[in-house]
């Protein structure tokens, strides 16, 4: 165990792998990477590897793009090799109003310099041969999305990255504590010790929360479980294919081992607060429950009939950090000198990484990032603190609606009574309101 470093990073998974391994590149000094399991092991793991470019807001789109380019540069830049598969993707609709979202998105990620083309159920079925086109009403074609076929294989990568660059990985080590004086970072407690430190990067994951509570900081995140499986091979099925997205049902499809991968965002989700949790809970205790996938798979098998009965090789789960505001949580703390936070994926955590990881290393090492991240600030938090039904209830919505077409402040456009959206989501109004 360190006694003392110059940036300690408390989480493991996608975010925290990617922070250590831009602050130790920018020369940081000692950087520790610390996890309370192994390394790579909690949700990461479990992501279904999507990348996409368009994305809901314009920082996100930044994001999005800087993390493309990375991981399919990842060998020139770190001397690590990393598979990525170049499949691009569709996102489609099957309703006239979410052909109307479609339009929406890609007009709006036009503008942000996204490349991409809409296309009619016939060319959406040559790019995807396993696609019956019949009610497509309108796709969208973004040739430079890709996917990571194994997730953990981006995971091992940043893991090689960072060690080769001097970070530690420090596994299995608890944090109990973060020692402050004043309002200013000076060190994390351990259950193996104390590390001296005066910059924490809070990028926990489904433990941000609590780790953000050592330091007397609020990080309102609320663990929402995901699920997805994939099916045993396919055949005509090929790796090159591209992601599905069909936003109607709020469902992902894509080539995974020979067969394909079904994931979605349902309804009536399952929030997990695991702060009341025995200590030793981790992912592998999130409850699991494929039937919710088999009626998203029933939804959208018209569609894609090769699932229709489509023998099932592997199914898992994780938990997504969600927000009240479905946006995430990166940058310094507005009170706590030296705490850095990089959560709330709201389900983009896993594709973003390369690109926070950059942005807020630059932030923490140069004093500025490179991507305006307004938007994305704890700051916006400041004077608000959330209990857990409020936190509880806004994440559940913001994970119901995620492929929602959503105004400003994320909540859906269909409401045109503002009364209405009130009543149905006061929780995630409580917060509205007192942001005004």
């Amino acid at each position: 165990m360190l006694s003392e470093a110059d940036a300690v990073v408390v989480g493991a998974g996608a975010l925290g792998l990617s922070v250590g391994y831009h602050l130790a590149k920018l020369g940081m000094g000692r950087v520790a990477i610390l996890d309370q399991f192994a390394a790579a092991s909690q949700t990461s793991p479990r992501a279904a590897g999507l990348f996409k470019l368009i994305q809901a807001d314009e920082a996100r789109t930044r994001l999005a793009q800087l993390s493309v380019h990375k991981v399919t540069h990842f060998e020139q830049e770190s001397g690590v090799p990393l598979p990525v598969v170049r499949s691009g993707s569709l996102m489609m609709a099957r309703t006239p109003q979410h052909a109307d979202l479609v339009r929406t998105e890609a007009e709006r990620s036009a503008a942000w310099g996204i490349g991409l083309e809409l296309v009619d159920k016939h060319e959406a079925n040559r790019l995807a041969p396993f696609l019956e086109p019949k009610g497509i009403q309108v796709a969208c074609h973004t040739a430079a999305d890709v996917y990571i076929e194994e997730p953990s294989s981006l995971l091992r990568a940043y893991l090689q990255a960072a060690e080769l660059r001097g970070a530690t990985i420090v596994p299995d080590t608890r944090v109990t504590g973060i020692r402050l004086r004043g309002n200013e970072v000076l060190g994390v407690l351990t259950d193996q010790g104390e590390l001296a430190t005066p910059v924490v990067v809070d990028a926990a994951g489904a433990w941000a929360r609590r780790v953000g509570e050592l330091a007397q900081a609020v990080v309102p995140v609320m663990p929402v479980r995901h699920q997805l499986l994939i099916t045993k091979p396919i055949d005509g099925v090929e790796a090159a294919h591209p992601i599905l997205r069909i936003v109607d049902s709020a469902v992902y499809v894509r080539p995974a081992r020979g067969g394909l991968m079904l994931g979605g965002f349902e309804a009536d989700p399952l929030p997990l607060d695991i702060r009341g949790e025995d200590q030793k809970f981790s992912i592998q205790d999130v409850p699991l429950d494929v039937s919710v996938l088999h009626r998203l798979g029933a939804m959208v098998e018209v569609s894609v009939p090769a699932l229709r009965g489509a023998p099932v090789d592997e199914h898992r789960g994780g938990l997504f950090t969600m927000t009240p505001d479905g946006q995430l949580i990166v940058g310094p703390h507005p009170i706590v000198r030296g705490f850095w936070v990089a959560t709330g994926c709201n389900g983009s955590g896993f594709s973003l990484s390369p690109g926070i990881g950059q942005v807020l290393a630059e932030w923490i090492v140069q004093g500025a990032p490179s991507i305006d991240l307004t938007s994305c600030a704890p700051d916006r938090f400041r004077s608000r603190a959330f209990d857990d039904e409020q936190l509880r209830s806004a994440g559940v919505w913001q994970y119901a609606h995620w492929a929602a077409d959503k105004g400003p402040d994320n909540v859906e456009r269909r409401y045109t009574s503002l009364d209405q959206a009130r009543t149905k989501y006061a929780a995630l109004f409580v917060w509205i309101d007192s942001q005004a």
